[in-house]
């Protein structure tokens, strides 16, 4: 392992422009569960399925049952950056970073410092009525007495998060993708690299470094340049910035 950790120093200490590209597993020291793992969302029990739950048409049918999960297992206000995140911050503030290509809604790359953050499914912190647009922030619908609805013409609210069925932001993906291809090192860290169309944007990577740190395997350990298979506190904390 400490051989890992040495070429990840070498290549951070020579990289040029570092694009990060971010999953789940970035999140959990902060307290907010993945989906995919043996205790993430995807293994709990509940009335309908999380995957049912979290769809279009689900949202549309049964906004209901829908905001009582959203609330309870998405919606989560109170949580900090933890050290992942101001890892990465602070290495775009040193100019080393293009920024975080991510899979994550919780919005805790902005509040460690990142500012370029290509937020590829959205944001529980930007939500907008559905018939007017107008913004709410998060605490208006997390305080609302069940189904959130616009104060201004009364029709319903619904989050800036990518659902299933729905597409992904042409804007952000081709941010995203301008990013992956200018970067001479891209870090993959905490994602299962199974979720499309998101996961496929690795392959505009075309620079010097591939580096994957995540727990469990991916369908792309093969092409890593370098693989690390362990967490985040026992790899980051060691390299120096």
């Amino acid at each position: 392992m400490e051989d890992k950790i040495q070429k990840l120093q070498e290549i951070i200490d020579n990289a040029k422009h570092i694009v990060f590209f971010t999953g789940a597993g970035v999140s959990t020291d902060s307290g907010i569960p993945d989906f995919r793992s043996q205790d993430g969302l995807y293994s709990m029990k509940y009335k309908y399925p999380p995957e049912t739950i979290i769809s279009h048409t689900f949202f549309e049918a049964n906004t209901e049952e829908f905001y009582k999960f959203y609330k309870d297992k998405m919606l989560m206000l109170d949580v900090e950056p933890n050290y992942t995140h101001k890892f990465m911050a602070e290495l775009e503030k040193k100019g080393k970073s293009l920024g975080v290509v991510t899979q994550n809604i919780d919005g805790l790359h902005q509040k460690a410092g990142s500012k370029r953050v290509y937020e590829l499914h959205g944001s529980v912190l930007r939500n907008y009525c559905t018939r007017c647009g107008k913004f709410f922030s998060a605490e208006y619908v997390r305080d609302a007495d069940g189904v959130p609805y616009c104060d201004h013409c009364g029709s319903l609210i619904k989050p800036d998060v990518v659902l299933y069925e729905e597409g992904l932001s042409t804007p952000v993906i081709n941010g995203a993708v301008a990013a992956i291809q200018s970067a001479d090192v891209l870090i993959v860290l905490g994602t299962s690299l199974v979720v499309y169309p998101a996961a496929g944007l690795i392959r505009y990577f075309a620079g010097k470094s591939l580096v994957l740190i995540n727990r469990s395997v991916t369908p792309y350990d093969s092409e890593a340049d370098l693989l690390i298979q362990d967490s985040f506190a026992n790899v980051l904390p060691k390299i120096k910035i």
